[in-house]
């Protein structure tokens, strides 16, 4: 018996030592492929300059982060954080408060995109980019954070319900570019870590 006890304790051990490295080896990996971007903006303005805002967006594609894995055809509608029934916290983590952080995300790998909602097709975390013309002459990139509406609709937050409505509308058969497939698990896990 007590030898089969001082087994259990050993594998037990073992086991432990086994998760803790096969941890320690995915943080480091992670950290090593994280990115970051220090852009100097050395006029007065508050406005950065296009040159320098050309040069980052030229990195990343030369790196392929602008690459799109897939497409798909859906809709696009708006959405306000303060409607009747919403609370104004998001459904995906970190379960930003909108109603006091705004309608904007900043992601590690893709800077400061706009938050939309959309179906459970597409994980939390993932990063769309779509054009629509009457909203921006650029493509809008944005991060899956909320949840609420079903099949390929994409609901793009806004700040009030007039620009939701008069500004977005429902804009159909939009082409979505899928930039980044959602977060994975153990990424978010370890990041939350640090």
């Amino acid at each position: 018996m007590k030898q089969y006890i001082l087994t259990r304790i050993r594998c037990t051990v073992e086991a432990i030592v086994i998760i803790l490295t096969v941890c320690f080896v995915l943080q480091k990996e992670c950290i090593n492929k994280s990115t970051t971007t220090v852009v100097e903006n050395g006029s007065l303005a508050k406005a950065l300059d296009r040159e320098v805002i050309q040069e980052n967006q030229d990195d990343l594609y030369k790196k392929g982060k602008y690459n799109p894995l897939f497409t798909f055809k859906g809709e696009l509608t708006g959405y306000v954080g303060d409607c009747p029934l919403c609370t104004g916290y998001l459904a995906c983590p970190p379960r930003t408060n909108v109603l006091k952080e705004g309608i904007y995300y900043k992601d590690k790998s893709y800077g400061t995109v706009r938050i939309v909602a959309s179906s459970r097709n597409y994980p939390c975390g993932t990063i769309l980019r779509f054009k629509v013309n009457k909203l921006s002459s650029e493509p809008i990139i944005a991060i899956v954070l909320d949840r609420g509406v079903g099949g390929n609709t994409i609901d793009l937050l806004t700040d009030d319900v007039n620009y939701a409505i008069r500004k977005v509308g429902r804009v159909r058969n939009l082409e979505f570019e899928v930039l980044r497939r959602g977060w994975k698990k153990w990424k978010v896990l370890i990041i939350r870590n640090l």
